[in-house]
């Protein structure tokens, strides 16, 4: 027997493809959602108080809810035991777990996919903290939603479908008509299917909406509307293409941004007027990675890029290529919070990865992937095989990346001594290789474990060497992480007035570019709800929304826990408790320290 559970839109059940009697109950939906989603079995007494304190028997109600719930589902269900666990057949199909583990590309589902709202329709306003765990689910969902709608329209575009992919935009600029990746997705639909007219008209809209909303207007859209314009027409010739390959890499690698663009752009133009696959598939697999790492504000070109690289690599059978450009594409989702889509690239390049030299690339990112969801023990065992085949390979840049990974996650866990090891190991790795691209970040986390060891003039000497160092990159997420770090700085001198400017000017450099490492961005944000808070500030309640609203989406579980205790603060009598629950499956020690009344958050 077949078994479909639909929890996007309104909830349905459907046995044998025909809708089964529904559970009675809205609680019965809210139990179901709840075991679906959750990272491991509750505990029925949590459950009970959850969904059914103010019942006279809490735990007499969720037995009549879970029977409720094994008749709707059928006999092929197992629904028991303490901790209580759901085992579905292995066929079995609920359509938010399907955009959470496997691709909707797989079977061509992006046109018919689900766009409502998690357990549409439903509220539960006997239960209070179920429904602020539920808020953070269905924002969670939404942006699932959005991913594999981003994702497809990717996909189509690279294979020419440039209407279908324009179709699939749309949709996606209606979930959220405020997100600028979206409006240049749109552009650049439109531009590529040779929509140039309609392209401008949407450019001036899309510009209009933001400046009035938002008050910015991206340069990336104006990047997409013009892409693809006739430059000088290529020689065909495939040592052209190899020398301007070569070129471009050596100036990036010196740190000239434009100019390398610029040859790798050439170089791409070229191979794929030889008609060499194989060669078209490293130019193009170059230029997206570049667009990516060398210049923020580029993720979403670098991400169409990348879509191009890897279906040459597959045509031509090129496995490097192919790891590169998957490792690329997941660290593009990992950067934006786009938790499924950044698994599905990173599992696949996992997969075809072959030696230490790729794998310790790949092992990297999920790392960080890992860590920025608070799944810091996976995190740890990923990032410490990185490092460990980083330094067997040679690749002394990629160890230095993710033994600084390795400190965040001790940094992050209260952890000192291994946090400063990891980070110094990480200094001196980049001084070695003079990497003064990447030296603010590691930087920055030292500079905080000095400002918490009680080194505050210490800290404060080393982050503005490296504040210094990140504007002159003009690097958002560098100066947005220096900066924070003033504003620590200045908190703890006793100058909260000043912490709240500096933390404001943190979060203003950190989103001015459209794609902004949304880890950071949150990072940013809890830091200065804590100030808002401290100092009264007429917004504080508006920043920890962006902060609750920006984790749930994301999945950055600690970071909703935190956003929580902040409302707790706030006054909210219910956030404490909210706060326990989505603590309650992360492994950080001193997150539960900080439930504990009294401590600050």
């Amino acid at each position: 027997m077949s078994l479909t559970i639909r929890l996007l839109g309104s909830p349905e059940i459907e046995r044998d493809d025909v809708a089964a009697a529904p559970p009675r109950g809205r609680k019965a939906w809210g139990l179901l959602a709840y075991l679906v989603l959750s990272d491991r079995p509750p505990p029925r007494s949590r459950i009970a108080t959850l969904l059914f304190g103010e019942a006279d028997d809490p735990l007499g109600a969720l037995r009549w809810s879970l029977a409720e719930l094994r008749r709707a589902l059928g006999e092929q269900v197992l629904l028991e035991g303490d901790p209580l666990e759901l085992a579905l057949p292995p066929d079995a199909s609920v359509d938010v777990l399907l955009l959470s583990r496997s691709s909707p590309l797989a079977t061509d589902g992006a046109d018919s996919l689900a766009t409502g709202e998690l357990l549409e329709g439903l509220d539960f306003p006997s239960s209070p903290v179920f429904d602020v765990w539920l808020l953070g689910a269905r924002r969670h969902a939404a942006g699932l939603v959005q991913a594999a709608l981003r994702e497809a329209a990717l996909a189509r575009l690279t294979a020419g479908d440039s209407v279908g992919a324009m179709v699939l935009a749309e949709r996606l600029l209606a979930c959220d008509p405020l997100e600028p990746a979206a409006h240049e997705l749109l552009i650049r639909c439109l531009t590529r299917g040779g929509e140039r007219h309609e392209a401008q008209r949407q450019l001036a809209a899309s510009e209009k909406l933001l400046m009035r909303e938002l008050g910015v207007k991206p340069v990336e859209l104006r990047r997409a509307a013009y892409a693809d314009e006739a430059h000088d027409r290529p020689l065909g010739d495939p040592a052209t293409a190899l020398a301007q390959l070569e070129a471009g890499q050596a100036a990036l690698d010196a740190g000239a941004i434009e100019p390398g663009l610029a040859c790798l752009r050439l170089a791409a133009g070229e191979a794929e007027a030889c008609g060499d696959r194989a060669l078209e598939g490293r130019a193009f697999g170059a230029l997206g990675a570049a667009l990516v790492h060398a210049v923020r504000g580029r993720d979403e070109e670098g991400a169409a890029v990348l879509h191009q690289a890897l279906a040459l690599a597959d045509h031509s059978s090129d496995r490097a290529t192919a790891v590169a450009a998957c490792r690329e594409l997941g660290y593009v989702d990992v950067q934006a919070g786009r938790v499924a889509s950044a698994g599905r690239w990173l599992a696949r390049a996992t997969d075809i990865a072959r030696g230490d030299e790729e794998r310790c690339a790949v092992l990297g990112v999920r790392g960080m992937a890992l860590s920025d969801r608070a799944y810091y023990e996976a995190a740890l065992e990923l990032l410490t095989e990185s490092v460990d085949a980083a330094r067997r390979c040679g690749r002394h840049r990629q160890a230095a990346w993710s033994l600084s990974l390795i400190g965040r996650v001790h940094l992050l866990r209260d952890e000192p001594a291994k946090a400063g090891e990891a980070v110094d190991q990480s200094l001196e790795l980049v001084a070695g290789e003079r990497w003064a691209a990447f030296r603010p970040w590691p930087e920055a986390l030292r500079a905080e474990l000095d400002l918490r060891g009680g080194r505050v003039d210490v800290a404060a000497e080393r982050v503005e060497r490296a504040f210094r160092l990140a504007c002159q990159l003009a690097d958002p997420c560098w100066e947005g992480m220096t900066m924070r770090l003033r504003g620590l700085i200045s908190a703890a001198q006793g100058d909260h007035a000043a912490a709240y400017d500096l933390l404001v000017d943190a979060r203003g450099r950190t989103t001015r570019v459209g794609d902004p490492y949304q880890w950071v961005h949150a990072h940013v944000l809890d830091a200065l709800a804590d100030v808002a808070i401290r100092t009264g500030a007429p917004n504080a309640e508006a920043v920890v929304e962006a902060l609750a609203r920006l984790s749930g989406r994301t999945g950055m579980r600690e970071l909703a826990a935190r956003a929580q205790l902040h409302r707790a603060r706030l006054g909210d009598a219910q956030a404490h408790e909210a706060a326990r629950l989505l603590a309650s499956e992360i492994d950080n020690p001193a997150l539960v320290r900080s439930l504990t009344p009294g401590r600050p958050a």
